[in-house]
């Protein structure tokens, strides 16, 4: 038997290779979270993975090589799928695979999105990316959830946006230092990425959220407070550069990041940190809340370094 063929109830997940363009979450490490949390809640689990994201999957989780952004050159992998979580599309072909969800019946699309649509609202259409695509999925014929994260947490270790703490592995490693703009002053808000694919989960599983955009939000955390969460877990110092704008600009390019996630990191930075209690308070505010959704208290920046501290050492 064709192993499509005795697939039924599926959830599909998307995932893509890092991209560095700005709002883009690292989908293969959100994406194996969510995974091995929809098997633990007994549910099959098929990835439609980019080549170099196809291994470190669970044994049990169906992997299809392919791309979402050319969803028709493996179309079969949307076979007896009833939920998607669709991460890393791209607006030039997000129609093509929300025809392939609707054909096999899906019952369910939740998008990745990301802080993006409210901006794009003030361009025309033609200029819309994440706006572009939370729209089709509206217009998709398929209940629907649009899930806007913060920055995930492990963007640093797969190397996806934003562009501060991404090369921390590398520089605390090699001479231990961190070089970058707005370091005494600067904010990012993140979320640990197990706490992002629970919010996917709920999502995918149950229908309370059907219809609603979902702001997935950490709180706003300091350059200087993630610089000593990864020295105490070392044990050790980390010196510290803080560079003019212009220079963090042209070490991020010189390291290949495009201009558009730069000017948005950077603007980021030094916006959480003027407008520090403000942006606080809007995170408190939203409903639902990620602690809502999940049921327990947020994992802590402290949390993920312990967890992932040998890619500093």
């Amino acid at each position: 038997m064709d192993r499509f063929e005795q697939s039924e109830g599926i959830c599909l997940l998307t995932v893509v290779s890092p991209r560095r363009d700005e709002g883009n979450s690292p989908t293969g490490i959100v994406g194996r979270c969510l995974a091995r949390r929809l098997l633990a809640m007994g549910r099959q689990v098929r990835v439609m993975a980019e080549p170099d994201q196809c291994g470190g999957w669970p044994d049990t989780v169906d992997v299809v090589e392919g791309s979402i952004i050319r969803p028709l050159e493996c179309a079969r992998a949307f076979d007896g799928v009833e939920a998607v979580f669709l991460a890393g599309a791209h607006p030039s072909t997000v129609q093509d695979a929300l025809a392939l969800a609707r054909n096999a019946a899906a019952s369910k699309v939740v998008l990745l999105s990301s802080h993006g649509p409210e901006y794009e609202e003030a361009y025309p259409p033609e200029t819309w990316f994440w706006l572009a695509i939370e729209k089709a999925v509206e217009h998709s014929g398929i209940a629907w959830t649009h899930i806007r994260p913060s920055a995930v947490m492990g963007a640093a270790i797969e190397g996806t946006y934003p562009a501060t703490g991404a090369d921390w592995p590398d520089t605390i490693r090699t001479d231990g230092v961190v070089r970058e703009a707005f370091l005494n002053q600067g904010h990012y808000p993140f979320i640990h990425e197990e706490d992002l694919a629970a919010v996917v989960a709920a999502t995918l599983i149950g229908d309370d959220y059907t219809g609603t955009v979902i702001e997935a939000v950490g709180p706003p955390l300091s350059t200087l407070s993630r610089i000593r969460s990864i020295a105490a877990a070392l044990g050790r110092d980390i010196g510290t550069v803080d560079l003019a704008a212009d220079e963090s600009r042209a070490m991020w390019r010189r390291l290949g990041w495009p201009d558009g996630a730069i000017d948005v990191t950077l603007y980021a930075l030094e916006e959480y940190g003027t407008h520090f209690t403000e942006l606080v308070q809007w995170t408190l505010d939203q409903r639902p809340s990620v602690q809502d959704i999940i049921g327990r208290p947020l994992r802590t920046y402290d949390d993920w370094v312990r967890e992932n501290i040998d890619s500093f050492r």
